[in-house]
């Protein structure tokens, strides 16, 4: 149940489902997220407002991502979360690069109590089936 925000910005036409799709897949393959439950929300920036140190992506030729992707703590591990660092950013490269090395991923990490949807928490989620399994 992730939501991943993500924002690009490349000189050459983004297939944006094709980057939600392939987002959505590493996802499910190295974090063991369920696709049916994964939202993908997708900025374009032209390359000519987005700066790294100083420089636009239009001036250096190369284009840019920002992931930020909002999953329970505690629910991967250091290598899994490194592997998907290193996948996601081989996966954008092929996808809309060539990429400015100053593209991110954040995987960011929060508590079951303060996240959830359809009205309720991962937590309350958690507990609701414990107790039908008990």
């Amino acid at each position: 149940m992730p939501i991943l925000n993500v924002k690009i910005s490349a000189s050459r036409p983004v297939d944006v489902p094709q980057v939600a799709a392939t987002l959505s897949q590493l996802t499910h393959q190295i974090l063991h997220k369920d696709p049916n439950l994964t939202a993908v929300a997708i900025d374009l920036v032209p390359p000519a407002q987005w700066f790294i140190a100083g420089t636009s992506l239009a001036e250096a030729g190369v284009a840019s991502f920002w992931l930020d992707i909002v999953a329970v703590d505690g629910t991967n591990t250091k290598d899994e979360k490194a592997a998907y660092v290193a996948a996601v950013f081989e996966a954008m490269s092929a996808l809309i690069g060539p990429l400015h090395t100053e593209s991110y991923v954040l995987v960011r990490e929060v508590k079951a109590d303060a996240y959830g949807y359809g009205g309720l928490t991962q937590e309350r989620r958690y507990v609701e089936r414990k107790m039908k399994a008990a």
